[in-house]
């Protein structure tokens, strides 16, 4: 819950600049707030479960750590090559089709 109303606002200031076709401005507000608040949780819960003496789980299967680590590779080439287009876009939306269904029916 917390994620979601601290990317809400750069989230919707993304898809406003991709329904203005501003592709390059959008994916920069969309990665830039999830960046941020990545950058912040996982240190933080990091630390406080170094503090308390627990084990950090990050909670995958092995399915899902598979989907993550191709979201990675194809974020990374997708952003490597500094302009995008409709077909890397098309990839991604494949990805977390694919991670959807797989969460429901598995």
């Amino acid at each position: 819950m917390i994620a979601a109303l601290v990317l809400l606002p750069e989230g919707l200031a993304a898809l406003r600049a991709a329904m203005a076709n501003r592709l390059q401005t959008s994916l920069n507000l969309a990665l830039g707030s999830a960046l941020a608040c990545i950058g912040l949780t996982i240190p933080s819960v990091a630390a406080v479960s170094a503090a308390i003496d627990r084990p950090l789980a990050l909670g995958l299967e092995p399915k899902e750590t598979v989907l993550l680590a191709l979201t990675v590779v194809v974020s990374m080439l997708t952003l490597g090559m500094g302009r995008t287009n409709i077909l890397q876009g098309i990839v991604h939306l494949v990805v977390l089709a694919a991670y959807l269904f797989l969460a429901f029916a598995p």
